[in-house]
């Protein structure tokens, strides 16, 4: 689950980014100098809360500044004239130190802050009648607060067979293989037992991978009707290369709950052997319908023992962590019990299986060599997938415990909104007028338009911004990029990891623009929550 934001994926290591990865940001720097003051405060003025669109007169659209009457410089026809002193300078972004007397902008963004406590209309009161400014992020329509959610994208993951219960069915490329390899190792074993069948035993043998392989989808269904059942999205079901998985994307309220939704399949994996047993009963063994019917029963039996192992990533390691978790009152003592004893059943199927196969084998000389090669193959694998499923186990438990702790409302950054023809030196000092670190384009009746990318602002050398437009630097605002400031937890990472982008544009439930959330923010946040002791 698979996260963290633009790349989609948590960086490890340390919180800072590297130097060549350093996200600039728009300069926060008081103007005044004072260390003292917050972000969001200046002189004779209360402080906005962080994520706070910073307030702002009506844009002249002569200019797009905030009163200003001159009009915005012509580019000078040398480069290196140095640029109008008329004209308003900003603080630099992230470069070698100046010798002017501007404040220089931070290196890199600071670290995200938890929004200031008490009502939200007092951080916009300035003791004056005056009407303060409202800027909200219309959308048109296209989504957004107060509109219908878009429809998620498929998840993918191979080839789509069908929609049971409304959730999509897919079997995977690795599916083909394994077919192949049961059509080849059955087939083997039709010709000892029906040789009179000749070349038609692969086709019996492929009918039995494909009618096993039914059966293990009805072994994931019955997980998938149970978490339907308790109110839990089914991402999910795919068929792959040693069985099937259910993608359940929320954990189980209860322990009650986690049993049963783990119990369920290998139940019906075993009420279906027992129903191919009862049909094997009036059928002549030695017949196709028998031998099949008879595999089928075996193969069934086999998956439901399997899975009852009490170990993660298995069913049974599930119903484990439940009783556990019943038992100690909390779900991360019963998730490291359980995928310890995965851990220890790895190792125990890794050399406990080529010995039970060898002991119950055939003695000649010629089958015993390719027959504990291929058995010790099989082992290595299903141990390779018990350890690495415990050991994911283990990391999403603790994901899950720390992911309450990302919320988008305290890892907003206060934000600017400016016009398109608005210059980058101008939105820069409004900027560090009103210690915001984002600019937000909006057009002539406040509606967001667009967002200034951080990375394209250290790009613009300093002597050019005052004749650069920010509209020249923004990524138009799409459905995606528009996030709820009431988002955290998995709702947030997936809603980013949806619609990976490098900044996006929070909003209240009234539309209300509360300034923009960078997905190198979270992906920091997320860093620190997952290296921190659970």
């Amino acid at each position: 689950m698979d996260v963290s934001g633009g790349s989609g994926q948590p960086r490890s290591g340390n919180d800072e980014p590297a130097e060549p990865r350093a996200h600039p940001t728009v300069p926060a720097a008081d103007p005044t100098g004072s260390a003292e003051r917050g972000p969001g405060e200046t002189s004779g003025q209360t402080p906005d809360e962080p994520g706070r669109a910073a307030p702002t007169g009506k844009p002249d659209p002569d200019t797009g500044g905030e009163g200003d009457t001159d009009a915005r410089p012509k580019p000078p026809s040398d480069s290196r004239r140095a640029p109008d002193p008329s004209v308003p300078t900003e603080p630099s972004a992230p470069t070698e130190p100046s010798d002017t007397s501007e404040p220089s902008a931070p290196q890199g963004p600071a670290e995200p802050r938890e929004p200031a406590a008490g009502p939200r209309h007092a951080a916009h009161h300035t003791g004056t009648d005056t009407p303060r400014h409202r800027t909200e992020a219309h959308t048109d329509g296209t989504g957004g607060p107060g509109r219908p959610p878009q429809r998620r994208p498929e998840p993918g993951g191979g080839l789509l067979m069908g929609r049971p219960f409304g959730v999509p069915v897919y079997v995977a490329p690795s599916w083909f293989l394994v077919a192949v390899l049961i059509t080849w190792v059955f087939g083997g074993q039709l010709d000892r037992v029906l040789p009179e069948l000749g070349a038609a035993r692969y086709l019996v043998s492929l009918f039995f991978a494909i009618a096993f392989y039914a059966s293990v989808l009805v072994h994931e269904l019955a997980h998938t009707v149970a978490a339907l059942r308790f109110k839990l999205p089914v991402r999910r079901i795919q068929l792959q290369f040693f069985g099937g998985v259910s993608e359940i994307e929320k954990e189980a309220e209860t322990p009650g709950r986690e049993f049963v939704l783990a119990f369920v399949g290998p139940l019906l994996s075993l009420v279906l052997s027992g129903v191919f047993y009862a049909a094997l009963l009036p059928v002549e063994p030695d017949s196709v319908p028998g031998v099949l019917l008879a595999g089928l029963m075996v193969s069934n039996l086999i998956v439901a023992a399997f899975n009852l192992l009490p170990g993660l990533p298995l069913d049974g390691g599930r119903m484990l962590r439940a009783v556990v978790w019943k038992l100690t009152g909390k779900p991360m003592s019963g998730t490291i019990a359980a995928a310890w004893v995965g851990r220890a059943l790895a190792i125990a199927v890794l050399i406990g299986l080529p010995l039970l196969t060898q002991s119950l084998g055939s003695d000649a000389a010629d089958d015993v060599g390719m027959d504990t090669v291929m058995d010790a193959l099989l082992a290595a694998i299903l141990a390779a997938i018990i350890w690495t499923g415990a050991g994911n186990s283990l990391r999403m438990a603790r994901l899950r415990e720390h992911l309450p702790e990302l919320r988008a409302r305290a890892l907003t950054r206060r934000a600017v909104p400016v016009q398109a023809d608005t210059p980058l030196s101008e939105a820069l000092r409004r900027a560090n007028a009103s210690g915001a670190r984002a600019l937000v384009v909006v057009d002539a009746d406040g509606t967001p338009a667009s967002l200034v990318r951080e990375a394209a602002i250290v790009g613009v050398p300093e002597h050019r911004r005052p004749w650069v437009p920010v509209s020249t630097l923004a990524q138009d605002l799409t459905d995606g990029m528009r996030v709820s400031a009431e988002l955290s937890g998995e709702e947030l990472l997936d809603a980013l990891r949806a619609n990976p982008a490098t900044e996006y544009l929070v909003v209240e439930e009234t539309g209300e623009i509360y300034g923009v959330l960078s997905a190198a923010d979270v992906e920091r946040a997320f860093v620190k929550a997952m290296a921190r002791p659970s």
